[in-house]
């Protein structure tokens, strides 16, 4: 759904610009209740019949941009009526992070396997030939028909037939689900198990009828810049490209016309992680562990552990690009309010961890700084560059290879050679959750041995997360130019190694902070 324009694009862009533009005025906030009505004014929509229920919808998806809990049908109240929660100095995410707005959802029949009007009744059959559940039967014209209560959706007869005359269906939101999380309510409509879910977001980006939404912060973000607090933004390298006409020098201008006070980019966490994973595969694997998996990506490393528990042990313990990068900015800011920004739904439950929480104050998607920007009104194609660009910290191309598939592995690959060029990593890796599975599966039966595993959970890797705006193609190629711009190449010669005894000793104290929540999480 990402990449073109849509309705859906639309509603969301403006529940965050108008969420933004609440903030940024402040005053009375029992005018949040008019959102619905400026947005959706017309009697009548192309997009639904029903303009009161296109209200409804919107003030759900705003009360979730307050970061505030959903209100079911039942309990309908105003958004003003509550929004004090809202209104708060801090405010973590109460889970669920992801909700589905039971009223949008359209009931899309789940998964199912149909002969069209396209069947030509042929003599041979092969689609009831190959069925391996006598699930298809012929009537008295010779059409075949399937037999839903006898269907396993195996698709051997979709392969069959040679006049395309069957067809595969699944609701979007069922589909991109790496975990088979959607399941379905008693009214049919799609609902999520949240034991399954690890907060990906591919639901939210597949659902055509914006019945999907995950809590934001972003009230809570511009709630501290008003206050005069120092807000600074470490900025994931995904960003290039996600801002029509946006250079980085623009990027960083547009940033401090939003109030923050400093931008840094997440690079240099992402270098510093590199050099920490390299020493841990050198140090680990094959001798205590027959594989290493990385940890940048939380929703692969929650999946990994809740899918394979036993191989936990597996997946790197090294701090995140962006809790090293948060945690650097908070050692120089000690009283500074640190915002993660970057293209990931994910991030914003790691950051709602207890290990976490003293570092990263906020995460924000790049959909979500959209908003923001539109809010302030701000122009691309005018606003100047920021003059002190020198100031803007800078990671190494490895370290901006982190937000595309591969790039991960590739930049521990090049560290190891640095510390032992004799040694020769062996990798694999894997975007979207489903083929993830498929790799781990793969190393729990040995296959994977001495490897180093890449996961990510969105397809294409970071520039396809659910908070991002463009299409992947184009992101990706934004970012390998980024890459190749980068003063340094290698992440040995990041100017901030210096400062990796710090990040490791403060490693070992989180690492037992982590196991615990993980061994608490799996009690309950």
């Amino acid at each position: 759904m990402r990449g073109f324009h849509s309705v859906v694009d639309e509603i969301r862009q403006d529940v965050f610009k108008e969420v933004a533009k609440l903030a940024y005025e402040g005053g009375d906030l029992t005018r949040v209740d008019l959102i619905p009505y400026q947005m959706v004014r017309k009697d009548a929509l192309q997009e639904r019949s029903d303009v009161f229920l296109q209200r409804a919808i919107i003030t759900e998806r705003v009360r979730l941009a307050l970061g505030m809990p959903y209100e079911s049908a039942a309990n309908q109240i105003p958004i003003s009526a509550t929004i004090a929660k809202a209104d708060i100095d801090q405010k973590f995410f109460e889970e669920p992070l992801v909700n589905i707005i039971p009223f949008a959802c359209n009931a899309c029949p789940p998964k199912q396997v149909r002969i069209t009007d396209n069947c030509q009744g042929c003599t041979s059959h092969p689609c009831m030939n190959v069925c391996p559940k006598d699930a298809i039967y012929v009537d008295k014209y010779n059409h075949c028909h399937i037999n839903q209560d006898k269907c396993i959706k195996c698709g051997k007869c979709f392969n069959q037939c040679p006049y395309r005359a069957i067809s595969k269906i699944e609701r979007p939101c069922a589909a991109a689900c790496g975990m088979d999380a959607i399941e379905s309510d008693e009214l049919g409509r799609a609902k999520i198990n949240y034991d399954k879910c690890v907060s990906c977001g591919m639901c939210l980006v597949n659902c055509p009828f914006a019945a999907i939404a995950d809590k934001s912060q972003i009230f809570q973000i511009i709630n501290a810049i008003r206050r005069g607090e120092e807000v600074i933004a470490c900025v994931a390298p995904a960003f290039v490209g996600q801002f029509k006409g946006a250079t980085p020098g623009k990027i960083l201008a547009a940033m401090r016309k939003l109030g923050f006070s400093e931008v840094v980019e997440v690079g240099i966490g992402a270098d510093l992680c590199t050099i920490q994973e390299a020493h841990d595969f050198l140090n680990e694997v094959p001798e205590k562990i027959p594989f290493m998996g990385t940890s940048c990506c939380p929703a692969w490393s929650v999946m990994a552990k809740k899918t394979y528990p036993e191989m936990k042990e597996n997946i790197s313990m090294a701090l995140t690009p962006m809790v090293i990068t948060a945690r650097m900015v908070k050692k120089k800011h000690p009283d500074a309010r640190i915002v993660f920004v970057g293209p990931c739904a994910a991030k914003k439950l790691e950051a709602n961890r207890k290990s976490v929480r003293s570092y990263v104050d906020f995460v924000l998607t790049f959909e979500e700084l959209r908003g923001m920007f539109d809010a302030k009104e701000v122009d691309f194609s005018t606003i100047e560059e920021d003059p002190n660009m020198d100031d803007f910290k800078h990671g190494t191309g490895m370290g901006r290879g982190f937000a595309v598939s591969g790039g991960v592995a590739a930049a521990v690959v090049e560290a190891v050679k640095h510390i032992d060029p004799t040694v020769e990593v062996k990798t694999d890796f894997a975007t979207g959750l489903k083929d993830c599975k498929k790799m781990l599966a793969m190393a729990k039966a040995g296959r994977r041995n001495g490897y180093l595993l890449e996961g990510m959970a969105c397809p294409g890797g970071c520039v396809a997360g659910a908070g991002t705006i463009r299409p992947i193609k184009d992101a990706t190629l934004a970012v390998e130019k980024f890459k190749n711009d980068a003063a340094e190449m290698s992440c040995a010669a990041s100017p901030y190694l210096d400062q990796l005894k710090d990040v490791e000793e403060f490693e070992k104290l989180e690492m037992e902070l982590f196991r615990k929540e993980d061994n608490a999480k799996n009690a309950e």
